[in-house]
């Protein structure tokens, strides 16, 4: 497997290791520590963004077609077998939710940034350095 691409997973872990240690436990302390959700959402920007930049790698190494934008490049890789379609899904999900959080397109809606940071955002890229794992082997 190509380095940079080793990296750019390790650099998602350690995201994910760091944001384990100021997510809150209930919505109620999300909502209520203005730092910790600060910084919650700091990361969440952090890790989908690394997320697209691993993405895009994938893309460049296997040589494959060459998206037009940063969300087409999970239905690319969901197309060339490297992910499921599902995880391409909620991957572009997180990548609108990352556009909203970053350049405060429309209100944040503090219940789904949480619930996203909570149940899904480290599923969803586990999942995604898994697939990417086995299928660059």
């Amino acid at each position: 497997m190509n380095g940079r691409i080793k990296d750019k997973i390790a650099e998602i872990e350690q995201y994910l290791s760091e944001l384990s240690y100021v997510l809150p436990q209930t919505f109620k302390e999300y909502q209520k520590d203005f730092i910790k959700k600060a910084a919650c959402e700091r990361y969440a920007e952090k890790i989908i963004a690394a997320i697209v930049d691993l993405a895009f790698l994938i893309i460049k190494y296997k040589k494959m077609q060459i998206p037009e934008n940063e969300i087409e490049a999970f239905d690319i890789l969901a197309k060339e077998n490297i992910i499921p379609g599902d995880l391409a899904d909620r991957l572009q999900d997180a990548k609108r939710m990352r556009n909203i959080i970053a350049h405060e397109y429309g209100e944040v809606d503090d219940k789904t940034v949480f619930y996203a940071l909570r149940e899904e955002l480290e599923q969803d890229s586990k999942a995604f350095i898994k697939a990417v794992g086995s299928n660059l082997l």
